[in-house]
């Protein structure tokens, strides 16, 4: 997030950003509420209450593992005795719209004074209501999910760019890729590497305080936005670690994965599969082997440009230890490149494989 906890935008005048209440009825857990998570686990804000009521009474830890201190309330009411600035939505569902049972706790928080952001495919401040509520009580609701006007076609700038572009590709939506693309940046930093990370959903921008949702984009332009987001962040870094979108095996989202790889040029990608999961959700369709799988990618980018995927990125936050480390093992014998969980290892053994695949020195 940029300093001062505020995020910028097209929306009148900043977002207040620095204390939040996220709202996840029903939906708080690891794999429902992945904007909750992500913002709970990177976020630069503090997270002042969760708001679901089946948990309510635990801790953020206690249902999705990192939170510690965040309680999980029944209502917006509890919320706000914590003071929050600023109600978060805190899902990302299938189509982006907004529950109906959640337009009247959003039309409740901004009479109570908060700001609102949401990643919702719906913009919110498109809605008469909401955005007579929020200007009689003067908060800014942020679509985060809107992408800017004039947006460019894709030139395959990135293809002779210098610097190292890293991307982040997956077996299916969901496995892991920003929070993957964000260990490997935090982890380069903290070596004195100059990194950044170029955030492509909703939930990265609320993280990082930039970027564009290209989900949202007019497909024309999705590689656009990713060029122009890339060349952006190599003027100032020797590193670009681009968060990944969707899956080519995937159905629905393909497209946006094919996007990314065309307006990034990566000159590594780094491949993430959650382990437990052996089909594309909702599909049933059977996830290839993961060799097969480095060999796919690569091949789809071989005519335009010459690229590896040098990194196995796992998620394994439903194993135990010695699973985790078993199918760490199996992911390395089956590819031949190093493997990990980075979230829960950390970053260094992955950030040390891509650096060595650039010959930079890892010690």
């Amino acid at each position: 997030m940029t300093e001062g906890k505020r995020l910028p935008g097209p929306w009148g005048r900043d977002v207040r950003f620095d204390r939040v209440a996220i709202l996840a009825e029903g939906s708080f857990d690891v794999e429902g509420a992945k904007t909750a998570v992500g913002v709970i686990r990177y976020g630069r804000c503090r997270t002042v209450a969760v708001i679901d009521s089946q948990n309510a009474g635990r801790t953020a830890k206690d249902v999705i593992g990192v939170g510690e201190h965040v309680p999980v309330v029944a209502s917006l009411q509890e919320a706000l005795a914590f003071d929050p600035q600023t109600l978060v939505i805190g899902i990302a569902p299938r189509g982006g719209l907004l529950p109906a049972e959640w337009r009247q706790v959003i039309l409740n928080a901004l009479e109570a004074g908060l700001d609102v952001i949401s990643g919702l495919h719906a913009f919110l401040s498109d809605d008469p209501e909401i955005a007579f509520v929020a200007e009689r009580h003067r908060c800014v609701v942020a679509d985060i999910r809107r992408p800017p006007d004039a947006l460019p076609v894709a030139e395959g700038l990135c293809r002779s760019l210098p610097e190292q572009t890293v991307l982040t590709v997956g077996t299916d939506c969901c496995v892991g890729k920003m929070s993957v693309s964000l260990e490997l940046t935090l982890g380069a930093r903290r070596r004195g590497i100059a990194a950044d990370f170029v955030a492509t959903g909703q939930t990265g921008i609320m993280i990082w305080g930039r970027g564009i949702s290209v989900d949202a984009c007019v497909a024309d332009f999705i590689a656009g936005a990713a060029e122009r987001m890339v060349l952006e962040a190599c003027r100032e870094s020797d590193w670009v670690f681009v968060e990944g979108q969707g899956s080519l095996y995937h159905p629905g989202y393909s497209g946006v994965t094919m996007g990314l790889l065309h307006g990034t040029a990566p000159k590594q990608m780094v491949l993430c599969h959650q382990v437990s999961r052996p089909e594309i959700r909702g599909y049933g369709i059977p996830i290839p082997p993961l060799n097969e799988v480095v060999a796919y990618h690569e091949a789809v980018c071989a005519p335009l440009f010459p690229t590896k995927v040098t990194a196995i990125a796992l998620n394994t936050y439903d194993l135990s230890p010695a699973e985790a480390r078993r199918a760490i093992g199996e992911a390395e014998d089956l590819t031949g490149l190093p493997a990990d969980d980075c979230v829960r290892n950390g970053p260094d053994r992955l950030l040390d494989a891509v650096l060595s695949a650039a010959n930079v020195p890892t010690s």
